[in-house]
């Protein structure tokens, strides 16, 4: 029993350690809403505590890597879908899985979102939320870890 208990001490001890270990640093793969296929795959980078993603490939098979964002709105409007940033200024909360008070967005319809991204507990899949205003008036998608 006493073996157990200490095991447990152990464990709890290093929890916040493992759960502070993964960030949102890497390459994911983004799913399309309508047919449920993977769309894109999208790499997160971080620079001074902010986190911003951007496209770098298209895997939909009508995607040949020259589309355009004619419905942006900003400096992004005619600029390349593949090697934009898509989603800037997200910063880690203090949950240390959640980042939060960025913008994402949506080429398809050239709309800018506010938006928050949070970590699943081993650092896999990843929740992107774009919302405007309140989180509850949004949507989310499920982003899953490449590498």
């Amino acid at each position: 029993m006493r073996h157990c208990q200490k095991m447990l001490a152990i464990v709890l001890l290093l929890l916040p350690f493992a759960i502070h270990a993964a960030d949102l640093s890497g390459l994911w793969q983004t799913t399309d809403d309508k047919t449920g296929k993977p769309r894109s795959l999208v790499r997160i980078v971080e620079n001074a505590g902010e986190y911003s993603a951007i496209v770098e490939k298209g895997l939909l098979a009508t995607d040949t890597g020259d589309a355009v964002c004619d419905k942006c709105t900003d400096e992004r409007k005619g600029q390349k879908i593949v090697g934009m940033t898509i989603a800037k200024h997200l910063k880690k909360s203090n949950a240390g899985t959640v980042y939060e008070n960025g913008e994402i967005l949506d080429p398809e319809n050239g709309k800018t979102y506010k938006c928050k991204m949070t970590l699943s507990g081993n650092g896999n899949e990843l929740e992107v939320r774009g919302f405007i205003g309140f989180s509850l008036l949004g949507r989310s998608q499920l982003w899953k870890r490449v590498e």
